[in-house]
């Protein structure tokens, strides 16, 4: 199995899992804590904000496809640059904001120049997520904006609500079939290339017609 830093990587041998860097982006306090723990134990808390970059991977084993697994790491906001160390060789990013805070819309935004100063075009699947839909009296970033900002960076977009379990699964569901899409078109890709070419067979020869 292809590994890279002992973490097995998309391209492994047929039949053995494809497993995928998944970070969270976004703002202290936006929800990318709630969003992990909501989907991987179906839970909710009121917890503190994550502090740095230490939260340890959590291991995902219920994507849509059998052979995918995800690693997701969660960021906060502290150490900023300490922190974009720890997305280097994702696969996939969640950025997350919160729409009642504007400030976190701008800042995902920000995360997403980071991104793209690590990783070329298309490199990364990148999904926007609007969190804290439960508080609609309190929004501050419509989903109209949310929508019109990653359809011009061609990002996959959706909202959710980690309390009340509002397209959670969904969010991730989203980013793995789309990880496991452009898996099986590289996988395509590179079985057109190494395929042994097929020689055209070589024409026969005609009678030749003898004169004496």
């Amino acid at each position: 199995m292809a590994q890279v830093n002992g973490v097995p990587r998309p391209g492994a041998a047929p039949g053995q899992p494809c497993i995928f860097k998944l970070v969270l982006l976004g703002s202290g306090s936006v929800g990318k804590s709630s969003l992990a723990l909501r989907y991987v134990k179906n839970d909710f808390k009121s917890i503190l904000p994550t502090v740095g970059c230490n939260l340890p991977f959590l291991c995902i084993h219920s994507f849509i496809h059998s052979s995918i697994h995800s690693f997701i790491h969660s960021l906060s906001h502290l150490y900023h640059s300490v922190c974009r160390l720890y997305f280097r060789g994702a696969n996939a990013a969640l950025l997350v904001y919160d729409v009642t805070r504007k400030d976190s819309f701008c800042k995902a935004q920000q995360w997403l120049k980071d991104l793209e100063e690590e990783f070329h075009s298309g490199e990364v699947v990148v999904m926007l997520v609007g969190n804290k839909t439960d508080l609609e009296e309190e929004r501050e970033v419509t989903l109209e904006e949310g929508k019109e900002f990653a359809e011009s960076k061609g990002l996959l977009f959706m909202e959710t609500s980690a309390k009340l379990n509002y397209q959670v699964t969904e969010v991730f569901n989203a980013v793995a079939r789309e990880l496991s899409r452009r898996e099986e078109s590289k996988e395509g890709q590179r079985r057109r290339r190494d395929a042994p070419l097929t020689l055209s067979e070589r024409p026969s020869l005609r009678g030749r017609c003898c004169a004496h």
